[in-house]
């Protein structure tokens, strides 16, 4: 499955449930908004979260009270019906950032999704340390490749898993962060994925595009996408997610 076709196969499946749910010709306004970093992630001791250093942003929409996420490197406000919102071209982040946050928003209201809401404080490390743990119990001692810069996560699963990780911050590409040298995701990482036994990708991906990449059905191994702002893709595509902590 390419980058065109994942996103039409998620957008008509979202028009389905909107449809199906007798949303999809109310005029009923979506709304985002840009947290500020304290806000979406709280206070955590660790100030490396890229929130916090002001990579990403955190777009939040509001549907009938429920809300849905989505990590973008551009953000802007938005307003729209949710047919609109379906049938918008996809052809920025800021695009893609609109219809996945519009998407978690919808499937919180709808009881579609689960942990919909970035958790806070010292939550991410007890999400990274459930993660290890589950990773232990269902595939021993793989060898992980680690999509995006999440610390907590990092420095857990490097002390126990042998692992590579990919990102695409040019402050981080080249760094060793918790052990482990940060490598160029903008590369060819096809050496990367037949290393590996098991990816675990940011969900951010999908606002990007990457999200192809990463697919068991492309890579051949399995895959755990992490992060709230994937909630809704994975239910609807039938996509792995791990989210311990989120609301």
């Amino acid at each position: 499955m390419d980058q065109k076709e994942f996103y039409q196969e998620l957008t008509a499946k979202f028009s389905a449930l909107i449809q199906e749910n007798a949303l999809l010709n109310e005029r009923i306004e979506v709304r985002g908004r840009i947290l500020e970093p304290g806000e979406a992630i709280g206070t955590p001791q660790r100030k490396d979260f890229p929130l916090l250093k002001g990579k990403e942003k955190l777009m939040e929409a509001v549907f009938r009270g429920a809300k849905g996420q989505a990590f973008t490197d551009m953000p802007e406000n938005f307003a729209g019906t949710l047919r609109e919102i379906a049938g918008r071209p996809l052809k920025t982040n800021y695009d893609r950032a609109v219809l996945i946050s519009s998407i978690n928003a919808v499937c919180n209201y709808l009881k579609v999704s689960q942990n919909n809401i970035h958790c806070k404080n010292e939550e991410p490390e007890e999400c990274a340390a459930a993660l290890a743990l589950s990773i232990k119990e269902e595939f021993g001692s793989p060898k992980i490749a680690f999509v995006g810069y999440q610390p907590a996560m990092i420095q857990e699963l490097a002390g126990q898993f042998e692992m590579r990780v990919v990102d695409l911050d040019e402050d981080n590409i080249g760094e060793v962060k918790y052990g482990v040298r940060i490598e160029d995701g903008r590369a060819d990482i096809a050496g990367l994925l037949d290393w590996s036994d098991l990816v675990l990708a940011t969900g951010s991906s999908v606002i990007n595009g990457t999200i192809v990449n990463f697919l068991p059905e492309k890579t051949g191994k399995p895959a755990i996408f992490y992060g709230t702002t994937v909630a809704g893709t994975a239910a609807l595509m039938g996509l792995r997610k791990f989210c311990y902590k989120g609301l």
